[in-house]
């Protein structure tokens, strides 16, 4: 297919077959055997440039040949046709270098029908470009071919020569005759090696049959024929002693022969192979090339010290001083890692004084002193010092285990006058934090070598250091000269590493190191970060949480608790974590601003004390608190003024209903008999606003007779009794006065009753205001879907943010809607109550 013609910058070719395969030429070959059941088979290839974002199809219909069936006669109509025979010789074969004479005949080819013959040749091998003209040539008449001269098999291996056959004519009766003549092999070529020097390593004592190696040799002769049959012989070894190596004659492998190569003996062998052609006859040609095999070290022998025994000087207090070198033998191979010596200390070095290390130059060991030493404590150090080499040690077949080599070195340690030393050389001193100036925290002493004592020695703290300490300069006594705060500017660190200078008489002076930690203390109260919250009617708990300027152990973990024993009947603290509590209401309490003590203590002890400040709103979000919320203060209810107005007119509403009442009554009944269903009692003033099941039927309860005159008994009191709901069920009574009232009138005074004010009797009075008030009370006693409510004060509960009104009644002793304008005037939320008494 072409590829080109179709997308010229085709870099993805496909196929959607996975029986095909397309090339970049556009060449389509089966991937496998592929069996056409149906007569085309159909596929696309998938031509696409990524870059151009290009894509090109191409189908291909695989229509299977059409096999072309001869025409057949039948078997009587077969005709046999004579054909002439066909002139062919044998090949030819002509000797490689042949020494002639020439020209030599090589072959005769003949026609029947033809007298003329014509040759044209071409030859086959390396140089066939070059054209051999003439190198064979054919008479004419006879038809015999000859060689001119001798030719090079390895040049032209074989010749083809076409023959052509004329008649004098110039007619060619028959077809062109290819004959071939092949040039037969002469060894006439010596086998040679393909390097003229072969190199190999070998590791010493390694096993007989290690392969070390392999010659390579060639001939140009023809293959596989004996002229090219190779044999290799180990001729020589130098050094002539035992045998160390042997030869594979048919492959040319070297391989280890003696158990013992030792590089220190023999360090390399030479050695003089041979390679003869005729599978290595005598008559056979052959050549010579050399082997250079290295053997190569392996630490087969350890290092051994050349003195058992050394001495050495060195002065007290000296450090990081040459002190003494050693020196081992090794007899393997300098600078290899089986030579590399490698010093330790086996004994004596204990306090890490001594360090022995390697020069690389002279394997020598370098002993140093790296910590000073003290002639009062040890005159002399006596060290064990032993040595390895850097590769481990390998065991030689022929050799035994050797322990490693030690040296003993003695080190004397001269006597010099040195000045004081401190005892220990850094001294660690803790304070506790915020103690007061001068406060003793310990003591600094150093010693003078020689005697062992302090007498003499005068202390002193160079300038340019931290002022936080000072040392008495004849006892070494350490105090503050400052508060240590570690909340203070650089005291924040917590330590300060002082130096201490000690100098004796002779001026000689001594150096030490005190360290002043700051301890931390308790010495900061916990408090809460935030301490006024806003807490609406979802009473989410508020998150209390406290802060201590102290470290660990004396901050966190903290504990909340409620001081005052009222408000913790109120709230409760519950914890969350180490650093804050949840503070929460228990139960419905009123709304108001609470101030609450509480106190936080931290894991010191030290009580830090707080007061949290909430405003326990009627809000659905503390951002629509404005302040006017209801204060509790010493667990007593504050109202409002106008929450004393709503009272004051709630109570004069109820008043002048019952003068309504008892106006009625009037005073006809002064003049009447009573009657014996007259009772002695119209009214029962409850406490309680939500009427219960027995209203409707026992709202108004006659009073048992009290005398013989037939007038209404009188119970005389100064009490009267108003209930208030406020929030969620907490009750305000306002007594004054005692006892119940009727309908008739009471002298100020006293309890006597006027048995002629009554105008009416209970049967006209109850026959008056039963259906008004049953009225009343029914449709208070439903909710908005006309069903009965359980209590139908809880439509008037929550009366709304500000309200300052309280609960007020939805009876009326008159079923119009007289004199009730001032409910107009009333506040916004209180409209709302009022709107829904008159819908219902």
């Amino acid at each position: 297919v072409d590829l080109k013609e179709c997308l010229q910058s085709a870099e993805f070719i496909s196929s959607t077959d996975g029986n095909f395969k397309v090339l970049e030429d556009g060449s389509v070959y089966t991937t496998s055997a592929l069996s056409l059941s149906a007569e085309k088979k159909t596929f696309t290839i998938l031509l696409k440039d990524i870059q151009e974002q290009v894509q090109k199809k191409i189908h291909v219909d695989l229509v299977e040949e059409e096999k072309k069936t001869p025409n057949t006669r039948h078997a009587r109509d077969t005709v046999l046709k004579r054909t002439k025979r066909r002139w062919g010789p044998i090949p030819s074969v002509m000797i490689e270098n042949s020494l002639g004479p020439f020209p030599l005949q090589i072959q005769q080819v003949q026609s029947d029908t033809a007298q003329n013959y014509t040759i044209y040749y071409s030859a086959s091998g390396p140089g066939i470009d070059q054209d051999p003209k003439g190198l064979f040539y054919i008479e004419r008449e006879t038809g015999n071919i000859f060689a001119t001269r001798a030719v090079d098999r390895e040049q032209y291996p074989s010749f083809q020569i076409i023959c052509f056959a004329t008649t004098p004519d110039g007619y060619s009766p028959e077809v062109p005759l290819v004959h071939t003549i092949r040039i037969e092999d002469d060894n006439d070529n010596a086998p040679y090696f393909t390097q003229d020097l072969f190199e190999f390593c070998v590791p010493e004592n390694s096993r007989p049959g290690v392969v070390v190696g392999k010659v390579i040799a060639e001939d140009r002769d023809e293959p596989y024929t004996l002229h090219t049959t190779l044999k290799y012989r180990l001729v020589s070894q130098m050094p002539p002693i035992t045998p160390a190596f042997s030869l594979h004659g048919d492959t040319g492998v070297i391989s280890v022969l003696l158990p013992q190569l030792d590089r220190e003996l023999v360090p390399s062998y030479t050695l003089l192979v041979e390679v003869r052609d005729m599978a290595g006859q005598p008559f056979g040609l052959c050549t010579t090339g050399t082997v250079v095999i290295k053997i190569e070290d392996t630490n087969d022998n350890a290092p051994s010290f050349k003195q058992l025994q050394y001495e050495t000087r060195v002065e007290e207090n000296r450090v990081n001083v040459e002190i003494l070198r050693v020196s081992v033998v090794d007899l393997d191979e300098p600078g290899s890692p089986g030579s590399g010596a490698v010093y330790e200390i086996i004994r004596g070095n204990d306090d890490q004084a001594f360090e022995i290390t390697t020069d690389k130059n002279t394997n020598e060991g370098i002993l140093c002193v790296v910590k000073g030493l003290d002639y009062e404590t040890a005159k002399q150090r006596v060290l064990v010092i032993g040595v390895n080499n850097e590769a481990p040690y390998l065991l030689a077949p022929h050799s035994q285990q050797l322990s490693q080599s030690t040296s003993s070195v003695t080190v004397h340690v001269l006597d010099m006058d040195e000045g004081p030393v401190f005892k220990p050389c850094l001294l660690r001193l803790d304070v506790k934090e915020c103690e007061g100036i001068g406060t003793p925290i310990g003591k600094y002493v150093a010693e003078d070598p020689e005697t062992g004592n302090s007498e003499g020695i005068r202390y002193r703290i160079p300038p340019g250091q931290c002022n936080w300490i000072n040392i008495d300069d004849r006892s070494g006594e350490v105090r503050t000269v400052r508060v240590l705060d570690r909340d203070i500017g650089e005291m924040r660190r917590g330590q300060c590493n002082v130096t201490v200078l000690a100098i004796d008489r002779n001026g000689k002076t001594g150096t030490g190191t005190i360290q002043v930690c700051i301890v931390p203390g308790n010495k900061n109260f916990p408090r809460i970060t935030q301490t006024d919250y806003i807490m609406c009617r979802d009473r989410k708990p508020i998150c209390l949480t406290a802060q201590d300027g102290d470290e660990a152990p004396y901050s966190a973990p903290f504990v909340y608790r409620i001081t005052d024993r009222n408000l913790a009947s109120m709230w409760k603290l519950t914890p969350h974590d180490d650093n804050s509590w949840y503070l929460s209401p228990k139960g419905d309490i009123p709304y108001g601003i609470y101030e609450i003590p509480v106190s936080v203590i931290d894991n010191g002890g030290k009580i830090g004390e707080n007061t949290v400040r909430v405003n326990l709103c009627d809000c659905v979000t503390p951002t629509e608190c404005d302040g006017r919320t209801r204060q509790l203060s010493g667990g007593n209810v504050t109202l409002g003024l106008w929450a004393i107005l709503a009272m004051i007119l709630g109570s004069l509403l109820l008043l002048l209903i019952l003068i309504t009442i008892c106006g009625c009554c009037g005073a006809g009944v002064m003049h009447r008999q009573v009657t014996d269903d007259c009772a002695n009692h119209n009214l029962i003033i409850s406490n309680t606003e939500a009427p219960g099941e027995e209203v409707m039927d026992h709202n108004i309860i006659p009073l048992q007779n009290t005398g013989d005159q037939g007038g209404y008994g009188v119970k005389t009191g100064e009490q009267q009794t108003f209930e208030m709901v406020k929030g969620r069920g907490h009750t305000l009574e306002s007594v004054k006065g005692g006892g119940h009232q009727t309908l008739g009138s009471v002298k100020e005074g006293g309890g006597q009753p006027m048995m002629d004010t009554c105008r009416y009797s209970y049967s006209e009075w109850h026959n008056f205001t039963h259906p008004r008030l049953g009225e009343k009370v029914h449709l208070c006693r439903q909710d908005e879907e006309q069903k009965h409510s359980e209590d139908y004060l809880l439509s008037y509960n929550y009366e709304g943010k500000g309200s300052l009104a309280g609960s007020v009644g939805c009876c009326s002793d008159q079923h119009e809607e007289e004199a009730l304008d001032f409910l107009d005037q009333l506040e916004p939320k209180f409209r709302t109550l009022a709107e829904t008494c008159i819908k219902r």
